[in-house]
């Protein structure tokens, strides 16, 4: 008797996926359509207490509001029934698409409620009226209100892109405020300069203050939307890469930006009031007003950020730091680029219009900026611990910085040899003034350049200098650090230990066993088993590398992961 033939596994189909993004694609459109006409309709009811028609000049535009709501409308009700009713198995709920849909209505839905509300809410004040705007703010705050509460109040709520609607609209809410709090802190500064240099009677019959008011509801409606998803949302408890990518490059690196730019800006003022009057006061303090409201409100962000980030993991810590290096590096090579260029200029002809004090006051702003913060940052006087120079991070970051002068040293030789071409050939004796730009911005990004490779192979030598040696099995538990076999204790830069309560013992074995740092993450369990002293030992022997991950199961099973940073293609 022939033997069948093994049954091949069934392939998973890619139905059920092609079905949920067809059906949460079309669940989505329906909604903004529905939403869309209602807001229209309501827009249209509200101006009819202001004595307007309701199908106003025309039919066409109520006939397609009458059609979105009461076609798109129940179809919406009806297709979102039938995904409701699929919620109930695990899957649905853990696939991409559905979280897809929740998060990106939800954003849709607070930035057109937040802009639409804001709007209307700020025309009142000088006395117009937006039926439009705020209708469509309750449609869709309504729209919001309720896919927020799928989100975070509801069993069926996606497991998939936690706390990602969180902070997206948070993001928004900050980018909200801080535009509205720069827009009236610049017309409050701006015109109590006016007053100052020009008199009271400047400001006569000139509403500033409208404008204050109007930026000012933007700044409350967006701290608010802030504040809301961040602190009550849970966007301020979200560990995922976004929530990284938030707090470092959209909070950090922004905030570093406006307060650098705008505490460079109030000080070239100050210089150019104390040493160049070539022009006016009034012309002079013009940009005075932007500067300091971008270095408050810049400030404000980066200061608060700033202790956000030393409640996050190291790599989210050594990130900020970098990227606040590299924006005071900008700013001071910016600056020593600028200083040559108006050194330069001193030895030529200016051009008409020009002076070479405004340039060096503008280039030495910049360098008293960018250099304390670079040096307080970056700290090239003290060297760091040999397992910090194994973070992939910082080598990442010299590598990156390098790059992009060796780059722009090319870019800029390239332009200085153009330019020195066609001078030749035409002619043309001002070629110092016509290098001069290029010159100056070759000296800073060669001293950039110059000093990151050197940064870079000693830290190279260095770590080659304390190789890592992997912790020996033969090591029993009760032997102390200090009689371990040499270098041992380098073997491992970090220890992420994953474990119930009462994980304190555990915490201090780790730490004494491979001198490393350890970071402690609580399982949900309400009880752990402590593991075996030894059995830890044995289960590190030859485990070496920048991070390894221990878990200690609810039996006091020990399993150990050496992990590496990702290579992204």
């Amino acid at each position: 008797m022939t033997a069948a033939p093994p049954i091949a596994p069934a392939r998973a189909s890619v139905a059920p996926i092609v079905r949920r993004i067809v059906t949460y694609t079309i669940l989505f459109v329906l909604v903004v359509l529905t939403a869309t006409g209602a807001a229209d309709l309501v827009g249209r009811v509200f101006d009819l207490f202001g004595d307007e028609a309701l199908a106003g000049s025309g039919t066409g535009g109520l006939a397609v509001s009458l059609t979105f709501t009461l076609i798109a409308g129940p179809l919406a009700g009806v297709l979102g029934w039938f995904c409701w009713r699929r919620l109930a198995d695990p899957t649905e709920r853990d696939s991409l698409a559905w979280a897809l849909y929740v998060v990106g209505m939800s954003t849709v839905a607070l930035v057109v409620w937040t802009t639409a509300s804001l709007t209307a809410i700020a025309s009142t004040i000088t006395a117009e009226t937006l039926a439009a705007e705020a209708a469509t703010g309750l449609v869709w705050a309504g729209v919001w209100a309720g896919h927020w509460f799928v989100l975070r109040r509801t069993d069926r709520r996606p497991t998939r892109l936690p706390g990602t609607a969180a902070l997206l609209g948070g993001t928004f809410g900050l980018l909200l405020g801080a535009g509205g709090g720069m827009a009236a802190l610049t017309a409050v500064v701006d015109e109590a300069l006016t007053v100052v240099t020009e008199g009271a009677a400047a400001s006569l019959g000139s509403p500033w203050w409208s404008g204050a008011l109007q930026a000012l509801v933007w700044a409350a409606g967006g701290a608010v939307v802030w504040a809301w998803l961040w602190l009550r949302g849970g966007g301020i408890t979200a560990r995922t890469g976004l929530a990284a990518v938030v707090v470092v490059g959209v909070a950090v690196l922004g905030g570093a930006l406006l307060t650098l730019g705008g505490t460079g800006t109030v000080l070239f003022v100050l210089l150019r009031l104390v040493v160049d009057r070539s022009d006016g006061v009034p012309v002079l303090i013009e940009p005075v007003a932007p500067a300091i409201a971008a270095a408050l409100v810049g400030s404000l962000i980066w200061v608060y950020h700033r202790g956000v980030v030393r409640a996050r993991s190291r790599a989210v810590r050594q990130a900020s730091t970098l990227v606040t290096s590299g924006i005071a590096l900008i700013f001071a090579a910016s600056g020593i680029g600028v200083i040559v260029n108006a050194l330069l200029a001193t030895l030529t002809t200016p051009l008409a219009g020009s002076d070479p004090r405004t340039v060096l006051l503008a280039g030495i702003s910049a360098l008293l900026v960018g250099a304390p913060l670079w040096w307080a940052t970056w700290k090239p006087g003290t060297t760091p611990a040999p397992d910090r120079r194994g973070w992939a991070d910082r080598s990442v970051y010299l590598v990156v910085v390098f790059g992009i002068s060796a780059v722009t040293l090319l870019i800029t030789l390239l332009v200085i040899g153009f330019r020195l071409f066609d001078t030749i050939l035409a002619g043309d004796p001002g070629l110092l003034d016509r290098i001069r730009a290029p010159l100056g911005l070759l000296v800073a990004t060669g001293l950039v350049a110059a000093y990151h490779f050197s940064v870079w192979r000693r830290d190279r030598a260095e770590i080659a200098a304390v190789a890592p040696v992997a912790v020996p099995a033969a090591v029993p538990a009760d032997v102390p650090a200090a009689a371990r076999p040499a270098g041992a204790a380098r073997a491992i830069g970090e220890v992420v230990l994953v474990m119930g309560p009462g994980a304190a013992p555990v915490v201090d074995h780790l730490h004494q066993l491979t001198g490393a740092p350890v970071e402690y993450w609580q399982r949900s369990s309400t009880t752990t088993v402590l593991p075996d002293p030894g059995q830890v030992v044995r289960a590190l022997a030859g485990v070496g590398g920048d991070r390894v991950l221990v878990i200690v199961g609810e039996d006091g099973a020990v399993t150990v992961i050496g992990l590496v940073p990702a290579q992204v293609a």
